[in-house]
């Protein structure tokens, strides 16, 4: 494949790891804008809150893969994700490259992803993390320290993402444009002390702001179902 004539660094574009490309990345956002995002029935709410210029790590729960691609489409500035190294192989892999996503081997001390991502929060960019560690529930049980570390180092921003609709309940048919939300809370600020106790104590901090923001859509996800069963009911 031939180079892209538009490669970020070309640019002085910080905002995207040195080698991307601004073409491929733009491009990368609008497929998942326009031809992912009709999968679903996405409801996006709180948009408006990302902050449109400076560092910021966005931290968001998901339950598959649908949930990044969603984000990365959505979201109103370029952003580069911390992405699993399984899926960084072949074109797939060469394209997640060139559009400034940034491998991780998941349970294993490496600290070159995470350099990379601050000299991207540092050039004033976009750096999404998924705390819980490993896809599972989405229901942030847990977390790892890599979001607070970039936090401490970079002085970033954090913003809070929530999402909710992609998983197929157990024991249920396939679902024909399930209705998937999304939610972002108010961009704050954490100081994160030093060693690895200042991280521990912010790790939790992020934690719990982000478990907060997906109880509040899951209040509403459950209000709405009720509603909704209930206008079902009075029709019937």
């Amino acid at each position: 494949m031939t180079a892209d004539p538009a490669p970020a660094a070309a640019h002085g574009a910080a905002e995207l790891p040195e080698g991307s490309s601004l073409r491929l990345h733009d491009l990368g956002r609008r497929i998942a804008r326009h031809v992912v995002r009709p999968a679903f029935r996405l409801r996006a709410r709180g948009l408006e809150r990302v902050p449109r210029s400076g560092p910021l790590v966005l931290v968001a729960n998901h339950s598959t893969m649908i949930e990044p691609q969603l984000i990365f489409g959505m979201l109103p500035r370029r952003s580069v994700f911390l992405v699993k190294e399984e899926l960084f192989r072949g074109v797939l892999g060469w394209f997640l490259r060139r559009i400034g996503q940034v491998p991780v081997r998941r349970g294993v001390p490496d600290r070159a992803p995470l350099l990379t991502a601050v000299e991207v929060l540092r050039g004033g960019g976009v750096v999404g993390v998924f705390p819980e560690g490993t896809r599972g529930a989405g229901d942030v049980a847990s977390a790892e320290r890599g979001a607070a570390w970039l936090v401490r180092t970079s002085g970033a921003a954090v913003l809070p993402v929530a999402t909710r609709g992609t998983l197929r309940p157990e024991g249920t048919r396939r679902r024909f444009r399930p209705a998937v939300d999304l939610l972002v809370g108010e961009p704050f600020t954490v100081r994160v002390g030093r060693g690895r106790a200042g991280l521990e104590e912010a790790t939790e901090r992020l934690r719990t702001e982000l478990a907060r923001l997906v109880h509040t859509l899951d209040d509403e996800r459950e209000r709405e179902s009720r509603a909704m069963g209930k206008r079902r009911h009075d029709r019937g």
